[in-house]
Formats: structure tokens, C-alpha cells, sequence
């Protein structure tokens, strides 16, 4: 899950949100919102690999 930040950066989320705070998990900032995608890939592909 990929949201633009008020500083025109870019972050990953976990889909799931973490129980013990109730917020999703950051998992990266990135500049540009391909290599945000581009990460988030590489995340799924080592949780189901």
C-alpha cells in the first residue's frame, strides 16, 4: 500500500495493520513512486517466496 506524503515523497505500507498499534507497518520511504512499487514487489516476492 503506497501513500504520497505531504513532502512529495512516497511510503509503503503493510497491508495489514499491526494489532499491538492499530497503524500499518512502514516499510520504506521512497522519492519516486516507481521505486515504491518497484520495492513493494520485492517485498511480496521474499513473504511468498
Amino acid at each position: 500500500m503506497i501513500r504520497k506524503l505531504k513532502s512529495g515523497e512516497y511510503r509503503l505500507y503493510s497491508r495489514k495493520k499491526n494489532p499491538k498499534t492499530g497503524r500499518r507497518r512502514n516499510l520504506g520511504t521512497f522519492k519516486s513512486r516507481a521505486a515504491a512499487e518497484k520495492h513493494e514487489r520485492a517485498v511480496q516476492y521474499f513473504k511468498h517466496g
